[in-house]
C-alpha cells in the first residue's frame, strides 16, 4: 500500500468515526419534528475510549471533547486532560503501576503518573501519530498505531517497533497470549501473528470469511479468554473464534443482530459483545445470544470495558454507562460529561 493510499484510508476511517460518533449530524442535523430522534445524543460526549484506574477511578476519552476522569465510578466527572494537545480521544490503558495512557487520533500517546493531573506526550520512535489501541502486558506497553505496531518497556520514553511488516498498516486491535505470541487486528490485512523470537508477522485467514466467502480483512477488536481461544471482532462480519492459536476460525456471531462489532468482554459468567446496535452476551459460544440493553438509551457502542470489581462500563455516541449485574441494567453515567459539536478534526494543534 502507498503512503497517499494509506493516509486516503485513515481519512476515510476518520470520516467513518465521525459518523458513528455523530449520527444526526451526519443526517443534515436533528430533526425536531421527528419523535424518535435522541437531541439529548448533542448533550453527552460521544465516548471512544474507557479505562479503569482501580476499582473508584474511571477515565473516558471523547471523540473531540478531550478526556474526563470520574473519582466515583462514573457518577460525576471532571475534565482531564492538562497537556494533551488533542481532544479526539482514540484509547486508553492503565498499566499495572496505575500509569494512564491516552493514544489521540493526531498527538500521539500521552501519559499521566499524577492521577490525571498532567500529561506528558511519549511519541518518540513513533513515525504516525494515530493510536488506536494500547495494550499493557507486564512491564510493556504496546501501541497499534497508523504504522503498524510498537512497543514501549518499562522506564523506556521511546517506542521501538515489535518487528517489521505493518509499516504504513493501521493497526486497530492487539492482544497476547500467555505464552507471549502478539496477535494483530488491522485495517486490510485481517488478523496476523507474530511468535517471539521470529522472523516477523504472520496471516491468519483460514475460515475469516464473511457469509459471502470474502475474506474478514478489518478487524476492530482481538481478545483472548482464560482458555486461550482468540476472538476477532469484526467492522460488518460480526465475531470469529479460534482455539488453535489463529490457524483456522469460525464464526460464532449469526444470530447477532448486528454484525459491527465494536467491543468484547469475558469472565466466567459469559462472553459479552458490543455492537453498533447494543450488547449481547452467549454463554454457549455464540449458539445463543442474549440482548442486554435494558436502560441502555442509546445503543451505538463504541467501546465496552470490565473493572477489576467486575462492573461492566460502556462507551456510546450519547456518553457512557456501568451495569453491576453482568449488564442485565445499565445507568447512564454522565454527568459532568459535556457534549456538543466537537471541533474540526484538523485545526487542532
Amino acid at each position: 500500500m502507498t503512503v497517499i493510499a494509506s493516509r486516503l484510508l485513515q481519512l476515510l476511517w476518520f470520516v467513518i468515526l465521525a459518523g458513528l460518533a455523530f449520527p444526526a449530524a451526519a443526517q443534515h442535523g436533528p430533526q425536531p419534528d421527528d419523535p424518535t430522534q435522541t437531541i439529548p445524543a448533542q448533550q453527552a460526549a460521544s465516548i471512544q475510549a474507557l479505562t479503569a484506574a482501580g476499582n473508584q477511578s474511571l477515565y473516558a476519552g471523547s471523540f473531540g471533547h478531550g478526556l474526563f476522569h470520574s473519582g466515583d465510578r462514573g457518577a460525576t466527572w471532571t475534565k482531564s486532560g492538562d497537556g494533551i494537545t488533542d481532544p479526539f480521544i482514540l484509547s486508553l490503558a492503565t498499566s499495572k503501576d496505575g500509569t494512564v495512557y491516552a493514544g489521540t487520533f493526531r498527538g500521539g500517546v500521552f501519559r499521566t503518573r499524577d492521577h490525571g493531573k498532567t500529561w506528558r506526550p511519549v511519541n518518540d520512535g513513533l513515525k504516525r501519530h494515530e493510536i488506536k489501541t494500547l495494550l499493557p502486558v507486564g512491564d510493556v506497553l504496546y501501541a497499534g498505531t497508523a504504522d503498524g505496531a510498537y512497543r514501549l518497556g518499562r522506564g523506556e520514553d521511546r517506542w521501538a517497533v515489535v518487528t517489521t511488516g505493518l509499516d504504513e498498516i493501521l493497526v486497530h486491535a492487539l492482544a497476547q497470549s500467555s505464552d507471549g505470541t502478539l496477535y494483530a487486528g488491522t485495517s486490510g490485512k485481517g488478523v496476523l501473528r507474530f511468535k517471539a523470537n521470529s522472523t516477523g508477522w504472520v496471516r491468519l485467514r483460514q475460515g475469516l470469511k464473511d457469509h459471502e466467502g470474502m475474506i474478514e480483512n478489518f478487524i476492530r477488536v482481538l481478545t483472548i479468554d482464560s482458555e486461550g481461544a482468540i476472538y476477532a471482532g469484526t467492522f460488518d462480519g460480526g465475531v470469529f473464534r479460534s482455539e488453535d492459536a489463529g490457524a483456522t476460525w469460525r464464526p460464532i456471531s449469526r444470530a447477532l443482530p448486528n454484525d459491527s462489532i465494536r467491543g468484547i468482554v469475558f469472565n466466567t459468567r459469559g462472553l459479552f459483545v458490543a455492537t453498533g446496535h447494543g450488547i449481547f452476551k452467549t454463554v454457549d459460544r455464540g449458539r445463543q445470544w442474549t440482548p442486554l440493553n435494558n436502560g441502555l438509551t442509546s445503543m451505538s457502542v463504541q467501546v465496552l470495558i470490565e473493572s477489576d470489581s467486575g462492573s461492566l462500563y460502556a462507551g456510546t455516541n450519547a456518553g457512557a454507562f456501568r451495569s453491576d449485574d453482568d449488564g442485565k441494567t445499565w445507568a447512564a453515567i454522565n454527568h459532568g460529561l459535556e457534549g456538543g459539536l466537537p471541533p474540526p478534526p484538523f485545526l487542532f494543534r
